[in-house]
């Protein structure tokens, strides 16, 4: 039952990330500002809501889970479980979105999906690896035992997601997240579904990365 609670809580937060941040691109149309903050907004108020105690690890995101288990903060046989949910609460998240986008008649295969066009897949990986392994050592660093920020870890984790989305908006669409980029694809097809190897690649790269950094800086050390 804890197990099931705490996937539960993963498909909860995952669901609302990609619904509420996808649904301002497709439904809201608006500016890269409210983008980003659409999305870092929901992570904090997820991560307050389910991302405590036993209802969720407030991950929400497949690189994050692995960086997490590589830190050994969660078990590789959970992580397991905690990855399928994130997919799935992406995929019910599009759905719901589509559904939305066809009743404001925006153009076929609006999804939020992420993709680049002006950039090449080799500079799409880079950037995406990157921003994954700044979001993520700020995720573990600011949860850390020994240098964590206690109850602002969240609104940190929330307003750095913000940042590097807004950055990155116009290169790659700002994923940091394989499941945030699957939901979308999956429905929208195309280049975000062919291009969709990087979205899963890179974050898994710059999360691995910022976990082995951040132990190197003693992370999991206690206080």
């Amino acid at each position: 039952m804890a197990l099931f609670r705490k996937c539960f809580g993963e498909f909860m937060g995952t669901f609302m990330l990609v619904f509420v941040g996808t649904a301002t691109v497709v439904v809201g149309k608006t500016d890269p500002l409210a983008i980003g903050l659409a999305f870092g907004l929901t992570i904090t108020i997820m991560d307050l809501a389910v991302g405590h105690g036993a209802l969720s690890n407030g991950l929400f995101n497949p690189a994050v889970t692995i960086a997490m288990a590589i830190n050994k903060r969660v078990s590789w046989k959970d992580s397991i479980f905690f990855i399928i949910s994130q997919f799935v609460g992406a995929i019910v998240a599009s759905f719901f979105v589509g559904i939305f986008g066809k009743a404001l008649k925006v153009p076929a295969g609006s999804y939020g999906q992420t993709d680049f066009s002006e950039i090449s897949a080799g500079m799409a990986f880079g950037v995406e690896t990157l921003i994954t392994f700044l979001f993520i050592f700020v995720i573990i660093m600011a949860t850390s035992k020994k240098y964590g920020s206690g109850a602002l870890a969240s609104f940190a984790i929330g307003l750095v997601l913000a940042l590097l989305i807004i950055v990155a908006l116009n290169l790659t669409g700002g994923s940091l997240n394989p499941a945030r980029s699957f939901g979308p694809a999956i429905f929208a097809g195309g280049t975000a579904l062919s291009h969709y190897w990087v979205y899963l690649c890179a974050p898994v790269v710059g999360g691995v990365l910022a976990a082995l950094v951040t132990q190197f800086l003693g992370s999991e050390e206690e206080a």
